[in-house]
């Protein structure tokens, strides 16, 4: 089973994927349905929905054990070929595929490995799924405080000596749990951490969802799988090309943890019903960027990249992320700021004037990526913006003074995460929650960076970070 990449010689180059192919066969070759799902390839579903998606997408949303399309828990078939595929491509002894996302795997992750009253020592800008598995499996993150990059209102990297510090003054930690890179592109010394773990015998997870590429070039910066990180999650959504919510996790070999135990703890979260467009998807986005093709738009992201980078360079009043004292950063990650302007007011002028829609914002900056979709020519227009941009003297908004995005604060924690997110609770208005307990996580999504969490003292300093809350939901 094999698709047909040409490159620019026009020779023939077969890469395999297994799902793709069973769905197209299936979909070639229709039967009558008599099983879920119940639009019947189409049949049922509301003519402007499948005019608007087309026929052919709803002919092929399907689930698994029909069709010959194999199984995902356990995987058989065309869904284990796929996984056993994405596991050589990326240097893992097992890939599991995952809907719902990286946070299916970071859950899956806390509960499998991990057990009540547990120190999980986790950076502080962790994804909220991180905490959400840790109130399943009744862990508690030990915090690890990034140094602030405060120009630009972001965390920054890791070190190893602060990984190492933790590991001493909690001797017994059973787990490092890293994000790298940071949303932002901000890379941390993933080889020297992975050391100081393995002389101290605990296990280091890399949530590295926003690096799926790095496997795929040598001018990105090395994945964890090769430096010693015993388990990853990668969100090929998000970069990689696959549709939204498919991601995957992936043991690595040697590793130190229990893959059985993941297994067993994703088969409890997983859906019974996946989504063969989804498994196919992750197909599809493995077999191209490990394909001549796929390594071509790649160079060409990161080109697109460097000339973005050099054009912001020539101006006066927009700025770029550099590493420049002592960290690294993914290139094709493009964090700006402009003088006078917060990220979020930047953010509205190139959407309002220019219809350019941007991957994030916060109070400083915000954050463009260069994708392996985008043309040389999406990036000239881009800069002929910023140089408009630069040019022109715009106002900030003074309303926005009083409300951050990117939560900067190192938690007060009170009670465990696990026995506030289970204890009596009241909502009650945000004016009235400091000195109050948290009994929910709240953080919104992009970055996903918890602004509270279940068992955290609420501070004035939350505030700014609660103007689109008017309430909050604290411990009785």
């Amino acid at each position: 089973m094999t698709n047909v990449i040409k490159n620019k010689k026009a020779v023939k180059l077969k890469v395999k994927t297994p799902i793709v192919d069973a769905l197209k066969q299936a979909c070639e070759n229709p039967t009558y349905q008599f099983h879920i799902p119940g639009h019947t390839k189409g049949c049922g579903a509301l003519p402007e929905f499948k005019k608007l998606i087309g026929k052919k997408a709803l002919s092929v949303d399907t689930t698994d054990e029909f069709d010959n399309l194999g199984t995902l828990h356990p995987a058989t078939g065309p869904i284990k070929e796929a996984q056993e595929l994405a596991a050589k491509a990326f240097g893992a002894k097992k890939t599991f595929f995952l809907l719902n996302g990286s946070t299916a795997g970071n859950l899956a992750l806390a509960m499998g490995l991990t057990k009540k009253g547990q120190k999980i020592i986790t950076n502080r800008n962790c994804h909220r799924s991180i905490l959400t598995g840790m109130i399943i499996s009744g862990a508690e993150p030990v915090w690890l405080i990034p140094e602030k990059f405060e120009e630009w209102g972001i965390w920054g990297n890791v070190t190893p000596e602060s990984v190492e510090r933790m590991l001493k003054e909690n001797k017994d930690a059973a787990m490092v749990w890293i994000t790298n890179p940071t949303y932002e592109g901000v890379v941390s010394d993933i080889k020297s951490i992975s050391a100081v773990c393995k002389r101290y015998g605990v296990p280091l997870i890399v949530d590295e969802a926003h690096a799926c590429l790095w496997n795929f070039s040598k001018h990105l910066p090395v994945p964890a799988l090769q430096l010693g990180a015993d388990a990853v999650v990668h969100s090929l959504h998000k970069t990689g090309g696959s549709m939204s919510q498919s991601s995957m996790l992936h043991i690595a070999e040697n590793s130190m943890i229990d893959a059985d135990a993941v297994e067993k703890a994703l088969k409890l979260l997983h859906t019974t019903s996946p989504s063969l467009m989804l498994l196919a998807s992750l197909d599809a986005a493995r077999a191209n960027l490990d394909s001549p093709r796929g390594k071509k738009q790649l160079e060409r992201a990161i080109s697109n990249a460097k000339y973005l980078r050099r054009e912001i360079e020539k101006l006066e009043h927009i700025h770029d992320l550099k590493p420049d004292f002592g960290y690294m950063t993914d290139v094709t990650k493009v964090f700006i700021r402009a003088d006078g302007l917060s990220g979020k007011r930047l953010e509205s002028i190139l959407e309002i004037d220019f219809n350019i829609e941007v991957e994030s914002a916060s109070d400083a900056g915000l954050l463009l990526l260069s994708n392996i979709g985008n043309t040389r020519r999406d990036m000239e227009y881009l800069v002929k913006c910023l140089q408009k941009i630069d040019k022109t003297k715009y106002s900030d908004i003074c309303y926005l003074e009083n409300k951050k995005h990117m939560p900067m604060l190192t938690p007060v924690i009170k009670m465990s995460l696990r026995d506030a997110y289970y204890s009596p609770k009241e909502t009650i208005p945000k004016e009235l929650a400091v000195g109050r307990i948290s009994g929910e996580v709240i953080a919104e999504c992009p970055p996903g960076i918890a602004v509270l969490l279940p068992g955290e003292l609420i501070t004035e300093a939350h505030l700014p970070y609660l103007a689109d809350y008017d309430s909050v939901e604290v411990i009785k």
